[in-house]
């Protein structure tokens, strides 16, 4: 998360053996992009009480691990202090949506299997989003840098 924070899923930490220190290396290289993204973005890496007492909807193209999500989560209820929580995305696994109800005040989930494989498995076209076009995305509607 931007202030360095991270949600560990400790069965792959340990089902993979994965070492603290590699960990601790990715976090920060995490954080690098993080930063670079929200000043590509917002023009800041400030967030200075934007989400205090608001209802916040996290939204996502779907939840494979949730490891992301959850992460997010975390940070917006716990660091941030928002009233309430909403996570809403078109598909999620099942076995990952009591994880999800533990942070979140509402989670909405549109299709969710057992078998799950990808979220790339659900669209026709999954391609990637270039920071030129969230930027575009985010000027046609209303957010200036």
């Amino acid at each position: 998360m931007p202030d360095g924070s991270y949600f560990i899923n400790q069965k792959i930490v340990n089902m993979l053996n994965v070492s603290q220190e590699y960990i601790q290396m990715q976090a920060h290289e995490q954080v690098k992009e993080i930063d670079r993204r929200l000043m590509s973005y917002r023009g800041s890496k400030e967030y200075d009480n934007e989400f205090e007492d608001k209802i916040v909807v996290l939204v996502d193209d779907g939840i494979a691990t949730g490891a992301t999500m959850l992460a997010s989560a975390q940070w917006i209820k716990n660091k941030q202090h928002c009233k309430k929580l909403v996570i809403a995305v078109p598909v999620a696994p099942r076995e990952i949506l009591d994880d999800l109800n533990q942070v979140a005040d509402e989670v909405i989930v549109l299709y969710s299997l057992l078998s799950f494989e990808a979220v790339g498995q659900f669209y026709q076209d999954f391609s990637q989003v270039s920071d030129n076009e969230v930027k575009e995305i985010m000027g046609r509607h209303g957010y200036k840098i």
